[in-house]
């Protein structure tokens, strides 16, 4: 696709940024990408940036609202396509996507930041559900991604009785499993406001990613649909992706992060 006046000068930016700042880093990062936001409307967006993605042999973790996807033959048979290709799923809340009109990581429609055990467990569970009757069963499900990227401590101990492996909140990525904690902030691409602003924003974020390749030991970088149909936030968020691997950033999947069960036996569960 045609990029924008403000694109391309993100795209100019980003790689004169990483020439300037990646040689300090330390340490390969793991390359995490995520995508939310999937709908039927959002599906030819959505199946552009995973082809990007996948020419650039970056793994994609697809956060979902189940509901939605249980309402949308169309859409659950793009989601079970994907997670037969290889793509991670991650549940991301219940209910329908909620438009976002800039990326936040803290939001008051977070719904499980402040759930009991017992309330988060109802709604975990008529998650799974409803991703069952799409056709997705639980064990192709990855773990869970918190709407608002803010989960409680009851939602946490109410996903560890749950089947699902990880949960990926605004900071980090717990393996449910394990209890182990790997932590790494998400930069969530997006625009909104005037084009200079959208530029300003995603410009920063080119920024803040080249600087911090290398220095952490996971760099998350994560787009809603409802913000990758604008060109902006779209291209800058693929030259992110450019710019970590120019760096020697080492893509991965969120299930490459936590351990899997072994049976007496020895092998994989």
């Amino acid at each position: 696709p045609r990029r924008s006046g403000a694109a391309a000068s993100l795209s100019r930016s980003g790689s004169a940024a990483v020439m300037g700042l990646w040689l300090t880093g330390h340490v390969a990062s793991r390359l995490l990408v995520s995508l939310s936001g999937a709908s039927a409307p959002t599906l030819p967006v959505l199946t552009e940036i995973t082809a990007e993605l996948r020419a650039r042999s970056t793994p994609v973790a697809l956060f979902v609202r189940p509901r939605g996807v249980a309402a949308s033959p169309v859409l659950a048979d793009w989601v079970r396509s994907r997670v037969h290709s290889g793509d991670d799923l991650l549940i991301h809340g219940y209910g329908d996507p909620i438009p976002q009109q800039r990326p936040v990581l803290r939001s008051s429609r977070a719904e499980f930041a402040g759930l009991s055990e017992h309330e988060a467990g109802l709604r975990i569970s008529a998650a799974t559900s409803a991703m069952a009757q799409a056709g997705i069963p639980a064990r192709e499900v990855t773990g869970f991604a918190p709407p608002g990227w803010m989960v409680s401590d009851g939602t946490l101990t109410a996903l560890r009785k749950s089947r699902l492996a990880l949960c990926a909140d605004g900071g980090r990525v717990h393996d449910l499993r394990t209890g182990t904690v790997h932590r790494g902030r998400v930069f969530p691409f997006g625009g909104g406001g005037s084009e200079r602003a959208e530029a300003l924003r995603c410009f920063a974020l080119l920024l803040t990613v080249a600087r911090m390749v290398n220095r952490v030991e996971l760099l998350r970088l994560h787009i809603d649909a409802t913000q990758a149909v604008r060109p902006g936030p779209r291209q800058a968020f693929l030259d992110a992706v450019d710019i970590a691997l120019e760096a020697g950033a080492v893509p991965q999947a969120y299930r490459q992060l936590v351990a899997r069960k072994t049976d007496r036996s020895g092998k994989a569960a």
